[in-house]
C-alpha cells in the first residue's frame, strides 16, 4: 500500500510540475513578447526581491511541519499534529507581516539604490502584500506532504498558476500605458492576487482533510518532540540558510546586470543579456527536472520516518538509488540540451543567443539536478545546518567572482562562475550525504556508465539531425526526431549496461517492514 502511495504521489507531483513548467515556459514566452528582453531583465530583478521577502515565511517552516507531522504519525501521536501546524501558521504569518512592512516602506530605497532603477518601485510595493498568503500556503503544503496527500498542494499550484495567467492577460489587455513600469506592476499584481486565492484554496483543502484525522494517543504538552522550540529549531537553520542564500543571490542578480553594463557600456544591453540567460534559458534548463523535484519533495517525509524509526539500512539504500536515478535522468537531459540547443532556442524564443546559453549550461545539468535532490534528502536527515554553511560559502564566492570576472569577460565570465559554483556545491552536498547515510560513492553507475551510454546516444542523434532531410524540417520536428532518437538509444544502452532498473524503485518506496 505504501509503495503504491509513494509512486502515486510521485506521479501526481511530476505531472503537476511538468504541467506547471510547461505552462510557465509558454507564459514566459508570452511575457517576453510583451516586455522585451530589457523588461524581462527588470522583471527578473523585481522577482528576486519578491523571493527574498517571502523566503523567511515559506522555506524552513514548511520543511519543519513536514518532518514533525511525519514523526508524529510514525509514532502514533496524531493529536500533536494540529498544534504543530497551528504554531507554524502563527509563526509564518507573523514573520511574513514583518517582511511586508520592511519591504513596503523600503521599496524606494531598494528601487533607487539596490536595483538602481526607479521603474521597479511600484511593483516592489505591491508585491509585499502577497507575503502572508505565501507563508500560509507553504506551511499547509508541508502538512499535505507529510500526510502523503500530494494531490492537494498540486491542485492548489495549478489553480494558482491558471489564475495568475488569466489575471495577467486581463490586466495587460486593460493597461493603456504600455511602459515597462506599468507592465511589470501588472505582472506583480497578478502574482499577489493569485497567491491570495491559492492560500484560500489550500485552507479549504486542509479543513476537509483535517476531518479524516483520528487522534491515536493523548498529546503530552511537555513532549520535547513536538514543542514550539523544536519547530523553531528545525525551521531556523533552513530559513536562515535560504534567506541568507536568497539575499546573496539577490545581490548577485542585481550585481550581474551592473557588471554586464560595465562590460558592454549600456544598461539596456546588460539587462537584455541577463534577461536572456535568467529569464529565458534557465527556465528551459530546469523544465525536465519535474520528476526529480517531486522525488526530492517526497523523500523528506520518507527519510524523516526512517530516521525516527532508526532504520539506517533503508536510509542508505534509498540515498544510493536516489542518486542513481537522478544521475540517469539528468545525463539524458544534458544530452538533449547539448544536441538540440539551437533548435530549442529558435523554437521558443527565436534566438540563437538563448541557444548558445542552453548548450553552455547543458553539462551543468547533472550537477544542478543532483544538488536539488540531495538537498531534500539532507533536510530529511536533519542536516540543515551543514547546508547553511555550504550555501554561505557558495554565495559569497559567487559575489566575489562576479565582481572580478563579469566586468572583464561579460556574460561568458558569469557562465564560468556558474560552472565553478555548481561543481563546488554539488560535491559538498553529495559528499555530506554519502558520509551521513554511509553511502559509498559509485562512480561507475553514477557517471561512467550513463556518460558512456549518452556519448553513443548523442552521437547517433547528432548524426541524424545533421542529415539533409532532417535539417530541412521545422524546428519542432528536428527536436522531436532528435530527442526521440537520443532517448531511445540512451534507454537501450542503460538496459544493456544494467545502470538502472525499475526494480530499484522497490527500495525507495518499499512497504514498511
Amino acid at each position: 500500500m505504501k509503495k503504491r502511495l509513494f509512486l502515486q504521489n510521485a506521479a501526481v507531483l511530476s505531472g503537476t510540475s511538468l504541467l506547471l513548467k510547461g505552462i510557465g515556459v509558454f507564459f514566459r514566452i508570452w511575457l517576453s513578447n510583451h516586455l522585451g528582453a530589457e523588461g524581462m531583465g527588470l522583471h527578473q530583478l523585481i522577482f528576486s526581491v519578491y523571493v527574498l521577502g517571502s523566503t523567511i515565511a515559506t522555506t524552513g517552516l514548511s520543511t519543519a511541519v513536514t518532518r514533525m507531522v511525519t514523526e508524529a504519525s510514525a509514532t502514533g501521536n496524531d493529536r500533536a499534529v494540529p498544534r504543530v501546524l497551528g504554531r507554524a501558521l502563527l509563526l509564518a504569518v507573523a514573520l511574513s507581516v514583518g517582511s511586508t512592512a520592511v519591504f513596503y516602506f523600503g521599496a524606494p530605497l531598494i528601487g533607487n539604490w539596490w536595483i538602481a532603477d526607479a521603474r521597479a518601485i511600484p511593483a516592489l510595493r505591491i508585491l509585499t502584500f502577497g507575503f502572508p498568503f505565501m507563508g500560509i500556503s507553504a506551511t499547509l503544503k508541508g502538512y499535505f506532504y507529510a500526510r502523503r496527500r500530494a494531490e492537494l498542494p498540486s491542485a492548489a499550484q495549478i489553480f494558482e498558476q491558471l489564475t495568475r495567467i488569466a489575471i495577467t492577460v486581463w490586466l495587460f489587455s486593460g493597461t493603456v500605458e504600455r511602459t515597462v513600469t506599468a507592465l511589470c506592476f501588472a505582472v506583480m499584481l497578478s502574482d499577489i492576487l493569485s497567491e491570495m486565492l491559492s492560500a484560500g484554496f489550500s485552507a479549504v483543502c486542509y479543513a476537509l482533510e483535517h476531518k479524516r484525522i483520528t487522534p491515536q494517543t493523548p498529546f503530552a504538552k511537555n513532549d520535547a518532540d513536538f514543542r514550539t522550540k523544536r519547530l523553531v529549531g528545525i525551521a531556523a537553520p533552513i530559513t536562515a540558510g535560504r534567506y541568507l542564500n536568497t539575499i546573496l543571490r539577490t545581490i548577485e542578480n542585481i550585481q550581474v546586470p551592473r557588471c554586464l553594463a560595465a562590460f558592454s557600456g549600456s544598461q539596456e544591453l546588460g539587462l537584455a543579456a541577463f534577461g536572456n540567460l535568467k529569464g529565458m534559458a534557465m527556465p528551459l534548463i530546469f523544465f525536465p527536472s519535474s520528476f526529480l523535484s517531486a522525488f526530492s519533495t517526497l523523500l523528506i517525509p520518507e527519510m524523516s520516518e526512517a530516521m525516527a524509526l532508526h532504520r539506517s539500512i533503508r536510509v542508505r539504500q534509498t540515498a544510493d538509488v536516489t542518486i542513481r536515478i537522478t544521475m540517469t535522468v539528468s545525463w539524458l537531459c544534458a544530452g538533449c540540451f547539448w544536441v538540440l540547443a539551437y533548435p530549442l532556442g529558435a523554437l521558443f524564443y527565436g534566438s540563437t543567443e538563448v541557444g548558445f546559453y542552453l548548450r553552455v549550461l547543458a553539462p551543468l545539468i547533472p550537477l544542478m539536478y543532483l544538488e536539488c535532490v540531495v538537498d531534500g534528502i539532507l533536510k530529511g536527515l536533519n542536516q540543515q545546518n551543514r547546508s547553511l554553511k555550504y550555501s554561505i560559502l557558495d554565495s559569497g564566492l559567487r559575489i566575489v567572482m562576479i565582481a572580478l570576472l563579469v566586468p572583464r569577460h561579460g556574460i561568458r565570465g558569469f557562465l564560468y562562475i556558474m560552472v565553478i559554483s555548481n561543481l563546488l556545491t554539488c560535491l559538498l552536498n553529495t559528499g555530506r550525504l554519502c558520509k551521513v547515510a554511509s553511502v559509498p560513492p559509485d562512480l561507475d553507475k553514477w557517471i561512467l556508465r550513463p556518460v558512456g551510454s549518452l556519448l553513443i546516444a548523442g552521437s547517433c542523434a547528432h548524426w541524424l539531425i545533421g542529415s539533409t532531410w532532417v535539417r530541412s524540417l521545422a524546428d519542432i520536428w528536428i527536436i522531436l526526431i532528435g530527442g526521440s532518437a537520443l532517448a531511445i538509444t540512451y534507454a537501450a544502452m542503460l538496459f544493456f549496461t544494467k545502470t538502472f532498473t525499475f526494480a530499484d524503485l522497490n527500495i525507495v518506496s518499499k512497504k514498511r517492514s
